[in-house]
């Protein structure tokens, strides 16, 4: 299985390629689409649209995991990155990869254990699961591998082989 994990944003989105073979998880592919500060949201968002669309068409995951929305204290960061998140999902729909979201809570549980680690404990796990020389760089590429790397291990949990709910997306 070949996952694409995506931590949403407006002026960098992470991104991870796993591909998951049970309990193995290998890198494929990982980085950040960048948009700059100048540009208007319009050209921005496409900026993402095509450069995720570009992601989907090469490396043909099996599925995306995204971050779900997590709201803070700054509500227009919030809204930028939900117009960017948008934008990703709309993407994958097109493309008919089917979308997976989980919180950060579900994340740092599935990676840690710990669902209230903190990024360096995430950061150095990702490195350590996927047998990295170095920590992924910049911090948004280590929190999209962290998602492709949640959704592996939450699609071959036995409750979803034993068929229970496999769609853990609120999409």
């Amino acid at each position: 299985m070949v996952i694409l994990g995506i931590d949403p944003g407006i002026a960098t989105v992470g991104f991870g390629i796993i591909t998951a073979e049970g309990s193995v998880h290998k890198p494929v592919r990982y980085g950040v689409v960048s948009t700059a500060a100048g540009l208007r949201l319009s050209v921005r968002l496409a900026q993402i649209y095509d450069d995720v669309s570009e992601l989907i068409k090469t490396f043909k995951p099996d599925a995306i995991a995204i971050e779900e929305l997590f709201f803070n204290t700054n509500q227009k960061t919030a809204v930028s990155v939900a117009h960017g998140r948008g934008v990703i999902i709309l993407a994958g729909e097109r493309m008919g990869i089917p979308m997976f979201e989980y919180t950060p809570l579900q994340v740092k549980q599935a990676i840690t254990g710990y669902g209230r680690a903190d990024k360096r404990q995430m950061m150095d796990m990702v490195k350590r699961l996927l047998n990295l020389k170095d920590v992924a760089k910049p911090d948004d590429a280590s929190d999209a591998l962290a998602l492709a790397i949640c959704h592996a291990r939450n699609a071959t949990s036995l409750l979803n082989i034993s068929g229970g709910n496999s769609v853990c997306s609120t999409i």
